[in-house]
C-alpha cells in the first residue's frame, strides 16, 4: 500500500509479542486507531501469518521465546523491506542498538503510551513511503449517519444538527467509538475516560452513560446504540467507520 488516498485500504500491523497482557489491549487500542491488525505471540507464528498477509509495518517484542525479535526482525527486512519498531524492556538497550544496526527503524521502552506508539508509526510510515490512509486524529467518527469530529468535538446528527455535549460526554462517547461491539466494563471506562489520574467511582460512570444516551438515543430508556450487559458493563453495538475530513 503506498499513498494516502483516503478510499484506500487501513494500515496493516503485524504485531508480535508472546505477553497476551500487552499484546491483546494494544491491538485493540490500535484497531480503534483505524488501522488493521494481524497478532502473532512467537517468531514462528509471524512467520505463518507473513504466509497469507501482506503487513505495511510490522511491532516485534525483542524478548520471546523461541527465535527472538532481532532475528525476526533481520527476516522482516532482508525477505520483505518491511519497516519495523521494536518494542524494549528497560534493560535491553545492547539489543536495541543492534536491532537498530540490522535495520530496525525505531524503538519504544515498556511501558509505553499507546499515543506514543502511534505517533512513531506513523513517522516510520512516512519515512517509508506508507502513509495511514487517514490520520486517526483528523478522521470522523461515523455511525448510522451521526458524525463526531475528534479535533473540534462536534457531533452531529443524521440531519446535520449539531448536538451539545460536555468534555466529559466527549470522551466517553469517543471511549465507545474506539471500541464498538466490544464489552467495557467501568473500570474500563474510567481508565479510557480519564487515564491514570481518574477520580470517579462507578456511579459516575452510570451517569455519564445516562447523559450521553439523552443526547444520541431516540428513546434513552431504550437504548439502541449504548447498551447495558448485565454483569459486565456496556458496549456501543453500531458499527462504526473513519472517514477523512475534506480537505485534510
Amino acid at each position: 500500500m503506498t499513498g494516502n488516498d483516503a478510499t484506500s485500504a487501513p494500515v496493516h500491523i503485524l504485531l508480535v509479542d508472546d505477553e497476551p497482557s500487552l499484546r491483546e489491549p494494544l491491538a485493540e487500542y490500535l484497531a480503534g486507531q483505524g488501522f488493521r491488525i494481524s497478532e502473532a505471540d512467537s517468531a514462528a507464528g509471524a512467520r505463518s501469518v507473513l504466509l497469507n498477509e501482506r503487513p505495511d509495518i510490522a511491532l516485534v517484542d525483542i524478548m520471546m521465546p523461541g527465535e527472538d525479535g532481532l532475528s525476526l526482525t533481520r527476516h522482516l527486512i532482508e525477505t520483505r523491506d518491511l519497516p519495523v519498531i521494536l518494542l524494549t524492556a528497560r534493560g535491553e538497550t545492547t539489543d536495541r542498538i543492534i536491532g537498530l544496526e540490522i535495520g530496525a527503524d525505531d524503538y519504544v521502552t515498556k511501558p509505553f503510551e499507546p499515543r506514543e506508539l502511534v505517533a512513531r508509526i506513523r513517522s516510520v510510515l512516512r519515512r517509508a513511503g506508507r502513509a495511514p490512509a487517514v490520520d486517526a486524529e483528523d478522521a470522523f467518527y461515523v455511525f448510522e449517519g451521526w458524525q463526531l469530529d475528534p479535533l473540534k468535538r462536534r457531533l452531529t446528527d443524521p440531519d446535520g444538527a449539531l448536538v451539545a455535549i460536555s468534555t466529559a460526554e466527549f470522551r466517553m462517547l469517543r471511549a465507545f467509538l474506539d471500541h464498538p461491539k466490544k464489552v467495557l466494563d467501568r473500570d474500563r471506562l474510567l481508565d479510557l475516560v480519564q487515564g491514570r489520574e481518574a477520580h470517579l467511582f462507578d456511579r459516575a460512570v452510570d451517569n455519564q452513560v445516562s447523559r450521553l444516551r439523552r443526547k444520541i438515543e431516540a428513546d434513552s430508556r431504550n437504548p439502541h446504540f449504548i447498551q447495558t450487559v448485565r454483569g459486565g458493563g456496556y458496549r456501543f453495538a453500531a458499527d462504526v467507520a473513519r472517514v477523512a475530513q475534506a480537505g485534510g
